[in-house]
């Protein structure tokens, strides 16, 4: 895995990691809320847990609180990083 950048392949496998369930997902979920697609909110704070060991970022809970979609992840981690 990338220490650079978060691709959508590295957070499937982050997620499936966290819920065992994501042969269903695909790039066309990248703009899908989560609970439409069956995360709900303790799935998200979990798959930003592991985002935050494997990264080595901080993730503060507003940010979490505003990670509605895997594109709101992916987009949030490749900013921090970037910035880092």
């Amino acid at each position: 895995m990338s220490s650079t950048t978060m691709t959508f392949g590295d957070l499937k496998e982050i997620m499936s990691r966290c819920t065992g369930e994501t042969e269903e997902l695909s790039e066309e979920h990248l703009a899908a809320d989560f609970t439409d697609i069956g995360y709900d909110s303790l799935a998200v704070l979990e798959i930003a847990s592991q985002i935050q060991r494997e990264y080595g970022l901080q993730i503060p809970d507003e940010a979490i609180e505003d990670m509605n979609s895997p594109q709101d992840v992916i987009d949030y981690v490749n900013t921090s990083l970037a910035a880092a």
